[in-house]
């Protein structure tokens, strides 16, 4: 069984170094509608307010919604990097996260070692490594510089590697911030197909992103985030129908 299933969730982000009694922190307050509160101490920015929902298997949800509106920061609370500050969350299943597909590569290590090290530090048992790290191998079409230091590698080496990696992966719940790519155009068809099956794979899978190709092709619900708020949800023509008309009647405002 693999579910999500988060009740009344909200996310506050200290200001560290500004303090209550400023003039600059007293104004946050009335500038930004609230979102940014002066506090006893700190000021806080109020990231996420009242986010429920659940998902169970099947479930393939996006997060659309502008830029600072929280769809990053939900996906962090999701992958347990966040604390709720109020509300609870529950998982059950194994997370794959790609927030950050490049995280733990160390650059004096080899391919090979590196592909060890992130399917470690990603929850990859040895064993399962084992098993995949030919497919990985190959599937990077790196050859010979598989042997040698990443730090040697160039940034599309680098993320044709990280990608082979993550996407070698079996999960419950997956979570991306915008689909993720090998940065090599020549590349992009493989790592598509590659891509589509690693989705499949996942019982759940939560997307954020400014496509509505990418949230229409890979999602069967959606959630419209305003100010870290939960304003629409639906299905994804219906939410992205929402955004963009909220879009155009706020700047006709």
């Amino acid at each position: 069984m693999s579910y999500i299933d988060l009740q009344n969730v909200d996310i506050d982000y200290p200001l560290v170094g500004m303090g209550s009694r400023s003039l600059k922190s007293r104004l946050l307050g009335t500038a930004t509608a609230g979102l940014v509160s002066p506090g006893d101490a700190v000021p806080v920015v109020k990231a996420l307010r009242n986010v429920t929902f659940s998902l169970s298997k099947g479930d393939r949800l996006g997060l659309v919604g502008h830029n600072g509106a929280g769809k990053s920061t939900l996906l962090k609370v999701l992958a347990g990097i966040y604390q709720p500050t109020a509300g609870t969350i529950t998982t059950v299943g194994r997370i794959v996260s790609t927030l950050n597909i490049s995280l733990g590569m160390e650059p004096e290590a080899t391919g090979l070692e590196n592909i060890v090290i992130r399917g470690l530090l990603m929850g990859m048992r040895r064993s399962e490594i084992s098993a995949k790290i030919e497919d990985i191998s190959s599937f990077t079409e790196l050859g010979h510089y598989l042997n040698m230091p990443v730090r040697i590698y160039s940034s599309g080496m680098a993320t044709r590697l990280a990608f082979a990696t993550v996407t070698a992966m079996d999960s419950d719940i997956l979570l991306m911030d915008e689909v993720i790519g090998t940065g090599d155009a020549s590349f992009i068809d493989k790592a598509e197909k590659r891509l589509n099956e690693f989705l499949n794979r996942s019982k759940i899978i939560v997307i954020a992103s400014h496509s509505d190709h990418v949230i229409k092709k890979f999602c069967n619900r959606a959630i419209l985030l305003e100010h870290g708020q939960v304003v629409h949800a639906g299905t994804p023509d219906d939410v992205i129908e929402t955004y963009h008309s909220r879009a155009v009647s706020n700047v006709g405002a």
